[in-house]
C-alpha cells in the first residue's frame, strides 16, 4: 500500500517527485519509491528534511515514528553535563570514564596530546587490553592537508602536525599491546570524540581557538535518543577509512 499521506502532502504543497528531490538532493526515483514502496522508508535525516519542507510532522508522514518532541526529549536526557570548554572538565573524567569500558574504549582526534601525558590514562590502557578490552586510537595523519588546515584555524600551522607525532611518541609503550589499535585519519575533523561503551565525550572544534577552549558534551545512550549514536556512528566512519599504523615511526614513512 502506497504512502497516501505522502503524496498528499507533497500535491497539497504543490510540488512533483522532482522538486522534492532537488531540494533534498536525492533523485526522483528515491522520492517517488517513498510514496509507492512503504518498505523503502528515508534515512531519519531525510525524513527530518521532507517533513520540513511539507511542514508536516514526520510522525504523520511515517506514522510508526516519533514525534520531533519525542526524539527531542530522548536527546535532553542523553545530555549527562555541558561543559563551556574542555580545561573546565575535571581531569579525572576522562581515566573514570574510561575504567568502565567493557567492549568500546574509542579515542578520535587529531592529536589529543595532553591525554597522552596523563599516567592514569596510560596505566588504564595497558589494564584493559590485559582484560580484553578492544582499544582504538585514531590521530590526525600528520602529512594530510587536513591537519594542517586545523594547525591554521588554531593559528599554530606546523606545529599540529607535530604535536601529533609527539603524542605517538608518548604512546610508543601502548603499540603491540593485545587488542589496542592505532589508525591515521584524513578527515576534516569538528569534534575530538572520547568513547566508552554507553558514554562519551564530544569536544567540539571552533575556528580560531585550540580544543581546550572548546565546550564539551558528556552524553549518555538513553533508549529512543539520538545525539550518542550521531557521534558513534561518525567515529565508526573514521575509523574505517583511517590508515592502520604499527609503530609512531610509521607517521612519517613515504606511502606509495
Amino acid at each position: 500500500m502506497a504512502n497516501e499521506r505522502l503524496r498528499g502532502a507533497i500535491v497539497e504543497r504543490g510540488l512533483t517527485f522532482e522538486e522534492c528531490a532537488e531540494r533534498l538532493g536525492v533523485a526522483a526515483k528515491t522520492v517517488e519509491r517513498w510514496v509507492t514502496n512503504p518498505d523503502r522508508k528515508p534515512y531519519r535525516r531525510f525524513q527530518y528534511a521532507m517533513a520540513s519542507l511539507l511542514r508536516y510532522e514526520v510522525s504523520y508522514l511515517w506514522p510508526d515514528e516519533r514525534t520531533m518532541a519525542e526524539v527531542t526529549a530522548a536527546g535532553n536526557a542523553e545530555l549527562v553535563r555541558l561543559y563551556p570548554h574542555r580545561s573546565a572538565v575535571p581531569q579525572s573524567l576522562w581515566p573514570q570514564l574510561y575504567a568502565k569500558a567493557q567492549s568500546h574504549f574509542d579515542v578520535l582526534v587529531y592529536s589529543g596530546f595532553w591525554l597522552t601525558e596523563d599516567p592514569a590514562f596510560l596505566r588504564l590502557v595497558k589494564e584493559k587490553s590485559a582484560a580484553g578490552v578492544p582499544v582504538r586510537f585514531m590521530l590526525g595523519d600528520p602529512e594530510s592537508a587536513e591537519v594542517a588546515a586545523r594547525g591554521a584555524d588554531e593559528g599554530i600551522g606546523n606545529a599540529m602536525a607535530g604535536k601529533i607525532r609527539n603524542a605517538l611518541q608518548n604512546y610508543s609503550s601502548l603499540f603491540g599491546l593485545p587488542g589496542v589499535e592505532f589508525r591515521l585519519h584524513s578527515t576534516t575533523l569538528y569534534n575530538s570524540i572520547y568513547r566508552t561503551d554507553d558514554e562519551l565525550l564530544t569536544n567540539g572544534h571552533v575556528y580560531g581557538v585550540g580544543a581546550y577552549l572548546a565546550p564539551v558534551l558528556h552524553l549518555q545512550r538513553v533508549p529512543g535518543g539520538e545525539l550518542f549514536d550521531t557521534y558513534t556512528e561518525s567515529v565508526e566512519r573514521v575509523w574505517q577509512s583511517a590508515r592502520p599504523i604499527s609503530s609512531p615511526r610509521e607517521c612519517t614513512e613515504v606511502r606509495v
